[in-house]
């Protein structure tokens, strides 16, 4: 199954480091948290990567590029919209998709509609940490039968909060960044049917805007509630958190 991870955003509110390289880039301990993402759903089993790139790309590509770890497979295009690696000692892909500088989240999806329309597939984002269980995720999508499931976490409401109805993993309400409906916030981590695809109409297509609302009231969206440790690195102060987070983690492992 392919995994899908949204890496174009400006990152602004971490400027500090995204003025140079894109936010995906930006190292929690000894690597990127781009490869922290995927260190998880490898754990699980998962190895076929979409990374959509936008702003400052071409470091991720570069990244790629130079790393002895990898090797490049081809050029699909002449002008390099996309790039394919394999990870050399885990047979692990990542397709680089040029998917524009200023295309909105749900837009850069739009984009990578010839990848994506014939088979289920996983959405996250490339800022955010999370110990969530895949292969229990991808279970309870299937069981479930909706077009979308979103993994919900708890963490400070400053995110698009989730409002479930008298089933327990009913979404009823979506509100992209709000401090309305309970605790339980939009944590990423999707798992996607192709026929949600058409909810995505141009490149200003935010993911958390119309699409998700519709399929909410449409009653095809459901939450994964996940109880345990998610971050994401939105400034300064979550990088630390991540930081403090890996230093324990090292020290544990000793």
């Amino acid at each position: 199954m392919k995994i899908v991870i949204l890496a174009g955003g400006q990152g602004t509110r971490l400027s500090e480091y995204t003025k140079i390289i894109p936010k995906p880039m930006v190292k929690v301990g000894t690597k990127p948290i781009l490869f922290h993402i995927t260190d998880q759903y490898k754990k699980h089993g998962f190895k076929e990567f979409i990374i959509a790139t936008g702003y400052k790309g071409e470091y991720i590509e570069k990244y790629f590029k130079q790393s002895t770890n990898f090797i490049e497979l081809y050029d699909q295009f002449s002008n390099k919209a996309e790039l394919l690696f394999k990870e050399k000692k885990t047979e692990t892909t990542f397709l680089l998709v040029k998917t524009g500088l200023k295309t909105m989240t749900g837009g850069r999806i739009k984009r990578l509609y010839h990848h994506l329309k014939n088979d289920s597939f996983m959405l996250t984002y490339g800022d955010g940490v999370c110990d969530v269980n895949i292969k229990k995720l991808l279970s309870f999508h299937k069981k479930n039968k909706k077009l979308v499931t979103v993994t919900a976490v708890r963490p400070p409401s400053r995110f698009g909060a989730l409002k479930f109805g008298t089933k327990s993993s009913m979404v009823i309400g979506f509100e992209e960044k709000t401090g309305f409906f309970d605790s339980w916030i939009n944590g990423g981590y999707f798992v996607v049917e192709p026929a949600f695809l058409k909810y995505l109409k141009s490149d200003s297509t935010y993911l958390e805007r119309e699409p998700l609302k519709i399929v909410t009231k449409k009653k095809q969206l459901v939450a994964f509630k996940h109880e345990g440790f998610w971050q994401c690195m939105d400034t300064i102060r979550d990088k630390k958190k991540l930081e403090l987070f890996y230093k324990d983690k090292k020290n544990n492992e000793k």
